[in-house]
């Protein structure tokens, strides 16, 4: 009996103490929604403030502009000649790019057929180093295995170097970006220090604006070198699937080379 009533003493107090406890949570809901409107207001106005600015183009031409326009520029050109040179290595390797297992099936039919000018032709008519090789093992298909596998090994060599092409020149661009933002850097943190002396105290704000510039230029060659260093990596990438592809089309040219000289007794 004394448990029951003790039990319906406390339903009673949490029942009057219910209303107090609600209005408690709707003063704790409404300054959390205020807060978060606040919030999306000043999101809102950093926003209207940024398109007032001209947006991330003006941004970014602001901070070109503050960070030095003579180092500024050199790690522009190093951007624009590095892409040059990945745009025209990705055009190179993307048309030296054909359907390895078609080709080789049309030279080893025609190799069948014991037409030899007509697998050159094809091959003569195909572009890409797959082709190519294809082409000088045939040249040579009247003289020794061991002679025409040592003409595709030779000839593989020259089609790899040109499929390096440009290849170093990229490699510079990447190293010379970072090294340009640090150049900035150093020159930056000695501009900061003259300006130090001329005034003879040490000001906030001649420090910051001499590091200012220091760190801009050093943050536009790291983005540089690691844009240019994700093209690179996508022309690597293609240059060793067109050399998997010569490999293999060396391979199974060789079997049908073997294959015609058994048939026509070398």
């Amino acid at each position: 009996m004394r448990r029951i009533i003790m039990l319906l003493a406390m339903v009673a107090c949490l029942w009057t103490a219910m209303p107090a406890m609600a209005a408690d949570s709707l003063a704790v809901d409404t300054l959390a929604a205020d807060s978060a409107m606040a919030l999306v207001d000043a999101d809102l106005g950093g926003a209207d403030e940024e398109t007032a600015d001209g947006g991330l183009h003006k941004q970014l031409k602001k901070k070109f502009m503050e960070g030095s326009a003579g180092f500024m520029s050199l790690v522009a050109l190093a951007l624009v000649f590095g892409l040059a040179f990945c745009i025209e290595r990705i055009v190179f390797l993307t048309l030296s790019e054909v359907n390895t297992k078609r080709l080789l099936k049309d030279v080893d039919a025609r190799l069948e057929q014991n037409d030899v000018e007509g697998a050159k032709d094809l091959c003569r008519n195909t572009r890409g180093p797959v082709a190519s090789i294809c082409y000088q093992a045939l040249m040579h298909i009247r003289e020794r295995v061991e002679d025409i596998d040592r003409q595709l090994t030779n000839y593989g060599q020259v089609q790899l170097s040109n499929m390096e092409k440009g290849c170093s020149w990229i490699r510079l661009f990447i190293a010379i970006a970072p090294s340009l933002g640090f150049l900035g850097t150093v020159i930056g943190m000695v501009m900061a220090f003259d300006q130090i002396e001329v005034a003879g105290n040490i000001s906030p704000t001649i420090v910051a604006k001499g590091m200012k510039v220091a760190l801009i230029t050093t943050i536009f060659g790291i983005i540089v070198a690691v844009v240019l260093q994700f093209f690179y990596s996508y022309i690597l990438s293609k240059i060793n699937r067109l050399t998997a592809q010569m490999e293999e089309g060396a391979i199974i040219l060789m079997d049908a080379v073997v294959k015609y000289k058994a048939r026509n007794n070398g």
